[in-house]
């Protein structure tokens, strides 16, 4: 029988990589982890799929998927973990996915420095982060969201953060983020938001919930 993604939860799914069937560095695609916070967007088509660059720049943007993959693309080998792998392992159980061990995967991101579409855009003198956007939206403590988080402009203008389009050398499928996600290595998971729409460059800290409220420690 084929090796497939151990699923944890099903809607969204959060699924994990089975470990003990890859024996290779790569992480194969179809078998590479999942994580939802909610279910994918319906309607994803690359011909009409725009993403938007405002906020604190003095040029503000718009991209279309082919304007991005003409771009000059960069690859990075990286590897990715869900902030909560190995949670079922814990002694006092806590809420969230219960993940196992398989969370975790490694694969070759190609996609467009996110640096080459912000230092055109010129940020203001005040920026400080840079919020990210996805499509996905869903229920959250009772209160209708989309996913987004930001990062520390520093982090933004790093060479080997990107706007990925490919994986593995594949195009993205629709569960890692199709048609385009953002990839931050060195980051846990949470950070690369798929789906991307919109980026927008800001002068505080982002007080959105998945950056307070989930994902944080008091």
């Amino acid at each position: 029988m084929e090796a497939s993604r151990k699923i944890v939860t099903s809607s969204p799914e959060n699924s994990e990589t089975p470990l003990e069937t890859v024996a290779a560095w790569v992480t194969p695609n179809r078998l590479f982890f999942v994580r939802n916070h909610f279910d994918p967007p319906v309607v994803l088509d690359p011909d009409t799929w725009e993403l938007t660059l405002d906020g604190l720049v003095a040029q503000p943007r718009r991209w279309t998927l082919a304007q991005l993959a003409a771009l000059p693309q960069h690859t990075v080998f990286a590897t990715v973990e869900c902030a909560g792998n190995g949670r079922s392992f814990l002694t006092e159980k806590v809420a969230g996915v219960q993940w196992g061990a398989g969370a975790i995967g490694h694969a070759e991101w190609t996609g467009v420095p996110l640096r080459d579409l912000l230092m055109p855009a010129v940020p203001a003198a005040a920026a400080l982060e840079v919020v990210f956007a996805g499509a996905d939206c869903g229920t959250e403590d009772g209160e209708e969201m989309s996913f987004s988080r930001s990062l520390p402009l520093e982090k933004a203008l790093h060479p080997d953060t990107i706007i990925a389009l490919r994986m593995n050398g594949e195009p993205l499928e629709p569960n890692h983020g199709a048609p385009l996600r953002l990839f931050v290595p060195g980051w846990y998971g949470v950070a690369s938001v798929k789906w991307l729409r919109r980026i927008t460059v800001i002068d505080h800290a982002y007080p959105g919930h998945f950056q307070t409220v989930k994902y944080a420690v008091d």
